[in-house]
Parts: C-alpha cells; sequence; structure tokens
C-alpha cells in the first residue's frame, strides 16, 4: 500500500466514522429552550464537535489500524475479491 492509498483511506475511513458519530447526543435548541433568533429550533444548541473529532479520530485510526493490517498481511486479497465476485 502506498503513501497515497494509505492517506485515502483514513480519510474515507474517517469521514464515515464522523457521519456515523453525528447523530448521537444531539441537543436541539428548543430542547435547551433557548431559540437563537433567526435560526431553527432543531438546530444544535451545543454541537461539541471537538469533542467529537476527538472521538472520531480516535475510532478511525484504530479501525485504520485493523484494515491497514488487513490489506498488508494479504489475509484478504483483491483476487480473493475477484472470485467471490465474479459470477455475481
Amino acid at each position: 500500500m502506498s503513501i497515497m492509498s494509505a492517506i485515502a483511506l483514513y480519510a474515507i475511513i474517517w469521514f464515515m466514522t464522523l457521519f456515523l458519530i453525528l447523530p448521537f447526543r444531539p441537543r436541539s435548541q428548543a430542547d435547551a429552550g433557548s431559540v437563537v433568533p433567526g435560526t431553527p429550533a432543531g438546530a444544535p444548541e451545543d454541537a461539541q464537535m471537538w469533542r467529537k473529532a476527538k472521538l472520531v479520530t480516535l475510532i478511525a485510526t484504530a479501525a485504520f489500524v485493523v484494515i491497514a493490517g488487513i490489506i498488508l498481511s494479504e489475509v484478504i486479497t483483491y483476487e480473493m475479491i475477484e472470485t467471490v465476485t465474479r459470477g455475481r
């Protein structure tokens, strides 16, 4: 795996993890009882993006290590995937 492939793989894993983590524990302005004028009531009161970014980075790094290890050790190869999906 080249450096660019590793960077692309990490970026894909990071953004997929981000989109999985974002909907957890949202607190809307309506729930807090303080809606800022000009914003919808369903907008987040405090998104805590730095906290979520740290969590996403931790999870994505662990997933990347596992996936990169599988790719580099050739436990699963492209030929294996091709033989499974060839008939379909």
